[in-house]
């Protein structure tokens, strides 16, 4: 390992900022699901069913407006997207509380859409600032930020929810967007490199989104279905055996190990093949589930969970190298939407399979489609492979 790629990543000019902007964004966004299903079972007296399907409308509309709002900041600059998603944010967040059920699921899918595009501009604007050589450490370090935050988030929201009011969680949530929605407009971080600052030139979709790239973001969907997918099998393993009470615990030691797995890729002096990580990863989540205690579950998902982090740090370097310099907006906007996609698949899916089955058969299925996506994935990219060899000797 070489842990003075840290050093140099956070030493360049903006990084350090970038990364603690991202991580006071990143931490209300963690709190936007269990704030507001909190809000519709208990403030407006509805089931957890119409909670998700408000989620699911979010869901929605965040996935569809990745790429656009990408296209925006490739054409005309970051300040603009951030001008309309902060004050769709502060729209949204301080007038949902006061909403009945049937209008707030009206609004849910426009509030989606309007979400301020955190992730993906951090993404960006680090690929624009940090040197091919160091990116790898540069997006470790946003997602041990992405880690940190998932585990605030949540636990901030329910504290707001139960302990005050779901209202003024809600309102909390619109407050921290629009901090740091403003706080990136007067930053203004660079989306292009200096050399290539000047006016995009628009680069026909059929050059970039080439196989490889679509196979990155099937891979991107893939892998957070898995991590989506296992929370749910998580929560339904511990209330089985009659330990819900320790969900947190055990979901706090897979972040905390996920972090440590991000920290040690990122400082590690060669890349490791992504699908061979994810499909690494999906061997390793599948004996979870032979796990009968808090504990014991504790201990069985640390060698998955190391590989969590590094899997979609992997990823985002993959992407990085295939987004060419014009149109990264809209391919880190696709990359967005990919990783909202599968998050959102993974609890339903995996549901499904548990409530046909058990819960250890939810570890199964999460496990057994990241190795399934992999081993796709590989296997196609050899059979394009050997026909550019033989060309190649011929």
């Amino acid at each position: 390992m070489a842990l003075s790629r840290y050093r140099q990543v956070l030493a360049l000019p903006g990084v350090l900022r970038l990364l603690l902007i991202a991580l006071f964004a990143r931490v209300p966004g963690a709190a936007v699901s269990v704030a507001v299903t909190m809000h519709v079972v208990l403030t407006l007296k509805q089931g957890y069913g119409a909670a998700g399907l408000v989620i699911a409308f979010v869901t929605i509309g965040m996935t569809l407006s990745g790429p656009l709002f990408g296209r925006l900041v490739d054409r005309r600059g970051l300040r603009l997207t951030l001008a309309i998603t902060t004050i769709g944010e502060a729209t949204f967040w301080f007038v949902a509380p006061s909403l009945p059920y049937s209008s707030l699921l009206g609004t849910a899918l426009l509030g989606g859409f309007l979400t301020l595009p955190v992730g993906a501009t951090s993404r960006q604007a680090l690929i624009a600032i940090v040197p091919p050589e160091h990116r790898k450490a540069a997006f470790s370090l946003d997602s041990i930020i992405g880690e940190v935050s998932f585990m605030l988030g949540p636990a901030l929201g329910v504290l707001l929810a139960t302990q005050v009011s779901t209202t003024v969680a809600m309102v909390a949530i619109g407050g921290g967007l629009v901090l740091t929605g403003a706080a990136m407009f007067l930053v203004d971080p660079p989306i292009r490199s200096e050399e290539n600052s000047g006016p995009a030139h628009p680069v026909p979709r059929a050059q970039w989104l080439t196989g490889e790239l679509v196979g990155a973001l099937v891979i991107t969907a893939g892998a957070t279905l898995v991590l989506a997918g296992t929370d749910v099998a998580i929560i339904a393993s511990l209330q089985l055996h009659g330990q819900a009470s320790w969900t947190g615990a055990v979901v706090v030691v897979w972040c905390l190990v996920s972090l440590l797995g991000g920290f040690v890729y990122g400082a590690m002096t060669r890349a490791v093949s992504p699908l061979g990580l994810m499909g690494m990863m999906g061997l390793l989540t599948i004996p979870i589930g032979l796990a009968t205690d808090w504990w014991w579950l504790c201990l069985a998902i640390v060698p998955a969970g190391a590989l969590c982090a590094p899997v979609l740090v992997a990823i985002s370097d993959w992407i990085s190298r295939l987004a060419p310099e014009a149109v990264r907006g809209e391919v880190m906007g696709l990359q967005q939407s990919a990783l909202t996609l599968g998050s959102a698949m993974g609890a339903p899916v995996v549901g499904a399979v548990m409530d046909a089955t058990s819960p250890a058969m939810g570890f199964a299925a999460a496990g057994g489609l990241a190795v399934v996506v992999a081993v796709v994935l590989l296997f196609r990219r050899s059979r394009v492979a050997e026909p550019m060899s033989l060309t190649a000797r011929l």
